[in-house]
């Protein structure tokens, strides 16, 4: 459960463990961010028919809000018009600036044209944060190749897409934020198309990494783990067993954690940090 301001007690948490200010969404801004502008691909919150109440933002909400409370100007980009401007709504809560866009990550001509807004109506780009992803499919019986198809459109086309047109477009010295999932570590998820597209951003981000070096780009990649977002619940809700067993650290993270670790491989805090794959999973991957 959480609040609006993302506070949580994710299923399977232990509930008297008090998360840190950073973890729930209420540690003040620290001007990391102040001047910059970022485009955050994927913003919106999907509620994937569960009931408001109590809903956590999901990762790139979360993102933008701590983005815009650091001092950043945000393009709120998703496929939803609608969810777009719920999450420009909490920019601008938090003091922050941006706009909406409404455009569909895996096409083409969406992704020039989201870019080209992205600087037209920020006045330039020095960040970019990829944030779609989809899960189509089951076994590899289970998983036709449509399903295949559109999995990989959306979670390695989409980011593809962003990096080829959106290098160019970046101020020297930006920064690149691909997000992956643990998944693409090991299979996770039990969807075949999901885990290989996740693992396939690593590969994606080194190249990026170096077609940016001369330019200072640097290109990075997020790894959450299980984090208490709407689509993890829905995920639950589908497989029980997937929180089943003993959580790293006692619980689900938080996507405020998420949008934190992104905070940090945008802000001059990561300068010498390129390449990199940053997991937020609790120690899911490396100690379980």
């Amino acid at each position: 459960m959480s609040d609006d301001r993302g506070r949580t007690s994710a299923p399977g948490a232990a509930p008297d463990r008090a998360l840190g200010a950073e973890a729930t969404g209420t540690a003040p801004g620290r001007g990391r961010m102040n001047g910059r502008r970022i485009v955050v691909v994927g913003a919106g919150r999907d509620d994937h028919g569960l009931a408001r109440t109590d809903l956590p933002p999901g990762n790139g909400q979360a993102m933008c809000r701590l983005l815009a409370r650091e001092g950043a100007a945000v393009a709120c980009a998703d496929l939803s018009q609608d969810r777009a401007l719920e999450t420009l709504r909490l920019v601008e809560s938090e003091g922050g600036r941006g706009v909406a866009i409404a455009a569909d990550a895996s096409r083409e001509e969406d992704v020039v044209r989201l870019l080209e807004q992205a600087t037209s109506g920020l006045g330039g780009l020095d960040g970019l944060v990829l944030n779609v992803g989809i899960g189509r499919g089951g076994t590899l019986a289970g998983t036709s190749v449509a399903d295949w198809d559109a999995t990989l459109a959306v979670n390695v086309r989409s980011h593809f897409l962003a990096c080829k047109h959106g290098l160019p477009m970046l101020d020297d010295g930006s920064a690149i934020v691909l997000v992956s999932s643990v998944a693409g570590t090991r299979p996770g998820s039990r969807m075949p198309a999901y885990d290989t597209s996740k693992a396939a951003l690593a590969g994606l981000a080194r190249h990026a990494a170096l077609e940016g070096e001369k330019r200072r780009v640097r290109v990075n990649v997020v790894v959450p783990g299980l984090i208490d977002t709407p689509l993890g619940r829905l995920a639950t809700q589908n497989r029980p067993s997937r929180t089943a067993g003993h959580l790293p650290l006692g619980r689900q993270g938080s996507p405020w954690e998420v949008a934190y670790a992104t905070l940090f491989l945008l802000c001059g805090e990561s300068s010498y940090v390129n390449g990199h794959l940053l997991f937020v999973d609790g120690g899911l991957a490396s100690i379980r």
